[in-house]
């Protein structure tokens, strides 16, 4: 992956604080784009989907 477009998504955990922390890194369009990303995704350590959020890399 090019490294100016990676961005780092880091879990806020759930309801709990489990999983708080884990991290994914993806691209984004910069472009189209231009405010901080929010997605569901599966956190392995909590073992269900929680929020990720857009985090300087």
């Amino acid at each position: 992956m090019s490294q100016l477009h990676i961005i780092k998504l880091v879990s806020v955990g759930d309801e709990r604080g489990v999983g708080k922390g884990h991290t994914y890194y993806s691209r984004k369009n910069r472009k189209s784009v231009e405010r901080k990303l929010e997605f569901k995704k599966y956190n392995p350590i909590a073992r269900k989907h929680t929020m990720y959020k857009e985090k300087k890399a």
